[in-house]
């Protein structure tokens, strides 16, 4: 398919600048793929659509404040420092975004807080891209500690208002556990304790992977031939419960859902000869767009997505290119909201 196929639309005040007021009450698209029949519903109906057996595979990725402001040494230039992800532990070393990226060069010490922490530039990686390493002495327990004070929730630029104490609540969900994404998986933030429970009541398991969300998954795709666009590499781990859980209800063909995109691109890169999960470990950078065969999960939880995103293309590869597209555009008309902070899909 070509990337202008995913083209439509989106008006901007549908671009979700706050959370709704509760978690669960944020709108629920309900799309049936074999028909394309829509329903509109509210978050919390989701327990409607799964029965005892069911599982939903969540992703369990905590996002760490990765948006720092600091000063360049002699100059006290007012820097901004995105952390992408940890190279080394040991030596600290980060591979970063910066801006103004003209200013920062090779050698140059960036001081962040009141000179708590201090960093120097050690490589350039690409035209805002660096490679830092932290001068700092305490251990990795403590240098997360600094970090998340010093540290400012790393909203979307789409979110054009300032980060608020609310957002490092909010842009989380609450079962993340596993420190390393710089995004949120934006598809579980709508889940209360509340919805767990009466999941767990009805005998609908939960179980989780892990996908340090980098910003590669929204780095936009500028081919017009997809299969030529690469996707960045992002860590990920498939526990061995959660493959024995997921491949017991595929064995009794059950529903099994992946709550985002991450969790769907988690299970479709550990994926066995004869079509079950598997325990794995590593690097993905798999690129899911239509046409393809999905071998695990047979319903997909996913936000609304910018135009000509891969998340998009994802969600049209899953539910069919028609009835997303078409999805979508009842969406716009039914004010639906978009992005990390907007409504749900449920495909099924």
């Amino acid at each position: 398919m070509k990337l202008s196929e995913f083209k439509f639309e989106l008006p901007l005040k549908l671009v979700a600048q706050h959370p709704a007021e509760d978690r669960d009450l944020a709108k629920l698209m309900v799309l049936h793929k074999d028909t394309g029949e829509i329903e509109h519903k509210t978050f919390k109906d989701i327990v409607d659509y799964f029965d005892e057996g069911d599982i939903l595979v969540t992703n369990n990725t905590k996002v760490f404040p990765a948006r720092l402001y600091g000063n360049k040494e002699k100059t006290g230039a007012q820097i901004e420092v995105f952390l992408l992800r940890e190279l080394n532990k040991e030596m600290h070393l980060w591979d970063v975004l910066v801006d103004p990226a003209r200013k920062i060069r090779v050698g140059n010490k960036l001081y962040f807080g009141d000179g708590e922490l201090v960093a120097e530039v050690i490589d350039n990686t690409t035209s805002r891209g660096r490679t830092i390493k932290f001068l700092y002495d305490g251990d990795d327990q403590d240098f997360y500690k600094l970090v998340d004070s010093l540290g400012e929730t790393p909203l979307p630029k789409y979110i054009k208002r300032p980060v608020e104490e609310a957002d490092r609540e909010r842009f989380q969900t609450i079962y993340a556990e596993e420190v390393g994404a710089v995004a949120a998986p934006t598809a579980g933030m709508h889940f209360t304790r509340q919805v767990l429970k009466r999941m767990e009541l009805k005998g609908i398991k939960t179980s989780p992977i892990t996908l340090h969300i980098g910003l590669g998954t929204f780095r936009p795709v500028d081919v017009e031939d997809l299969t030529k666009h690469k996707m960045d590499s992002e860590n990920f781990k498939v526990p061995v419960k959660t493959a024995e859980l997921v491949n017991e209800s595929l064995n009794s063909k059950k529903r099994v859902c992946a709550v985002g995109t991450t969790a769907m691109r988690s299970m479709e890169s550990s994926v066995t000869a004869n079509n079950r999960l598997k325990e794995n470990e590593g690097w993905t950078d798999r690129f899911i767009f239509p046409p393809y065969e999905f071998k695990i999960c047979n319903a997909l939880l996913t936000n609304f997505h910018m135009p000509e995103s891969t998340l998009l293309m994802m969600a049209a590869a899953f539910g069919g290119y028609d009835n997303v597209m078409n999805a979508y555009q009842e969406a716009i008309k039914h004010k639906y909201r978009f992005l990390s902070y907007g409504d749900a899909m449920l495909i099924i």
